[in-house]
């Protein structure tokens, strides 16, 4: 008997793990599969300092944002508030803002949330933006057990026509978290609202679908499948549209997976992707790195859309 008849295992044992490769094979082709084998390198790689660091800082702001949830059901009592031209009563940052650029800070900014959520998770995003001088800065509330995509996104239509009708502005930013920030580019790409959307800015938004959908059994997360309708038709043809469109995306969002489906690959749209390390996906609008990003780009306008001043970064710095 040669050496290798000696180490190799039984036949029996060989048809085995035969079989369980084949199945192994099969269950990976499966969506299902696919998402199980998501889910498990993203629990091999959470072992790192940086991801449980921003596991642990992640099941903190759960925890506060469940704790703030019911206040973001109220109306916005500051909704379309805006300071007026007067700088005395701003602190030198705010001040800085609207001497070098008073249409930068003017400018709406809208924030859109996502699904089973409310304006609550913006609260710190948005104390952040009025801090560094963006006057005018609301929230829109919306149902998304009532809806769908395209739905919603035509409430957001009607929603960004009565901010440009009340604030004289042609053109506003959005900020959009997860089902937020998909809808918005639905509105921009879809519905022309690049005609209304100077920039849009999207926090972990599953553009591309996410296997997480698979466990929401309606008309919505059958859209949020990969490869859905609705997936199929954001990658159609845009050509022409006037938005620039900036991504935030995360190794360690557990809503969108794979990860890299948050990101904007069309070659119609001026896209930045802008990965961060260990920010989970209820973090990504609190993390000061991302305030930072967002109202250095926001604060850069130009008339094309593109970004923005030699020598100013939008990646993520330090907290």
């Amino acid at each position: 008997m040669s050496v290798p008849d000696l180490i190799a295992p039984p036949a029996p044992l060989r048809a085995v793990a035969q079989r369980a490769e084949c199945a192994a094979r099969v269950a990976a082709a499966h969506p299902v599969g696919r998402a199980a084998a998501l889910v498990a390198r993203g629990i091999r790689a959470m072992a790192s300092p940086t991801m449980i660091a921003g596991t642990i800082a992640e099941a903190t702001w759960v925890a506060a944002h469940l704790v703030t949830y019911p206040l973001g059901l109220a109306a916005d009592t500051n909704r379309r508030s805006a300071h007026g031209y007067g700088i005395e009563h701003l602190p030198p940052v705010q001040r800085g803002l609207l001497i070098s650029d008073l249409e930068a800070a003017g400018t709406p900014i809208l924030l859109v949330h996502g699904l089973v959520d409310n304006r609550s998770i913006f609260t710190l995003l948005r104390m952040g933006l009025m801090r560094r001088g963006f006057g005018q800065v609301s929230t829109m509330n919306y149902n998304s057990l009532r809806g769908d995509v395209r739905t919603i996104a035509a409430r957001l239509a009607e929603e960004v026509e009565a901010l440009v009708a009340e604030t004289g502005y042609e053109r506003i930013h959005i900020i959009g978290h997860s089902l937020g920030g998909l809808v918005a580019r639905y509105y921009v790409t879809r519905l022309g609202g690049d005609e209304r959307v100077h920039t849009l800015v999207t926090l972990g938004a599953p553009h591309a679908g996410t296997y997480t959908a698979y466990a929401w059994p309606s008309a919505l997360g059958r859209q949020l499948r990969p490869d859905s309708g609705l997936m199929r038709e954001l990658r159609r043809p845009a050509a022409g549209c006037r938005t620039r469109f900036i991504a935030y995306w995360s190794d360690l969002d557990e809503v969108v997976l794979p990860h890299e489906n948050a990101t904007i690959a069309h070659p119609d749209l001026d896209a930045l992707n802008i990965k961060l390390r260990g920010v989970g996906h209820v973090s990504l609008p609190i993390v000061g790195s991302v305030v930072h990003g967002i109202s250095t780009a926001l604060a850069q306008l130009d008339s094309d859309g593109r970004t923005v001043t030699a020598g100013v970064s939008l990646l993520p710095r330090p907290d």
